[in-house]
Order: C-alpha cells, then sequence, then structure tokens
C-alpha cells in the first residue's frame, strides 16, 4: 500500500535536473521500476561511449551506438517531465495518490510549468545539437571514405 504523497513538482525536478539518471521514475514507483534502471544504464552507456569517442577519434561504431543510449536516456527523461508536468492535477492524484493516508491535494503552479518549460528548452537545444554533431561526423566520413576511393 502507498502511503507517501508525491509531488508533482518533485517529480518534475527530479527530471529536469538529473535527466537519465531515472531518479524521477524511482520517486515515482520505488526502486524495483524497470524503466528507471533502464534509464540509468542507458545513461552510463552514454558516458562510456563518449568516452570512448575521445579516444578513438570518433571512428568507433559501439561508441556511438552507446552515446545514442545515452541520448535517449537523457530525452526520455525530459520527455516524461513534459508529459507528467502537463497532465492535470486531479488525474495525477487518481494515478499516484489514491492510496496515501493524508487528504493532501496537488496543486501545481507555476514551478511546475517552468520546469516544463525549461525540459521543453533542453531537450529541444539538445536534440538539435546531438543532431547537428551526429550529420557533421556523417558527412565527414562519407568525404574520407570518397577520398580513399579515388585513390
Amino acid at each position: 500500500m502507498n502511503t507517501l504523497f508525491r509531488s508533482k513538482l518533485t517529480f518534475c525536478a527530479l527530471g529536469l535536473f538529473f535527466p537519465g539518471t531515472g531518479l524521477n521514475c524511482f520517486y515515482l514507483q520505488g526502486i524495483k521500476n524497470f524503466w528507471a534502471w533502464a534509464q540509468f544504464f542507458a545513461l552510463i552507456g552514454g558516458v562510456l561511449g563518449f568516452w570512448l569517442l575521445q579516444i578513438n577519434t570518433s571512428s568507433s561504431g559501439a561508441a556511438w551506438f552507446l552515446l545514442i543510449l545515452g541520448f535517449i536516456a537523457i530525452e526520455a527523461s525530459w520527455l516524461s517531465t513534459i508529459v507528467f508536468g502537463l497532465r492535470p492535477d486531479e488525474k495525477w492524484d487518481l494515478q499516484f495518490n489514491s492510496n496515501t493516508q493524508s487528504h493532501q491535494k496537488t496543486e501545481s503552479g507555476w514551478p511546475v510549468v517552468i520546469t516544463v518549460i525549461l525540459s521543453l528548452i533542453l531537450g529541444a537545444g539538445t536534440m538539435m545539437t546531438f543532431l547537428a554533431i551526429g550529420f557533421e561526423q556523417f558527412f565527414v566520413y562519407q568525404i574520407e571514405e570518397a577520398r580513399k576511393i579515388s585513390q
């Protein structure tokens, strides 16, 4: 039986400030949450992929795959912050606070709206940056391969 009150602001703040760690999912559903662990390990893989790219000068396919996993974990965290932050308070309470013994109700207000806005800005900016770097690396690779063929 769930006896703790789940704050929408706490969930959104965890998703905004600790993206990819799964802390926001752990907050809602506990240590046994599959998606929280998936986010956490994908973030660790992304850090490992970034480290491998620094060592291998951007030529490792496995490193790029791991980096993409980390990117997806971070973006998924910001996306869940947006989705759950925009959820009506009544629906939030019905899903996450229906078993609480306190009669406290969720009142989102401006702090939740600001976390949603910041998550949208950071998520969109990160996605555009990642896509720009990814396409740049793809075209650099294509040019290098064309030079090899022409020689």
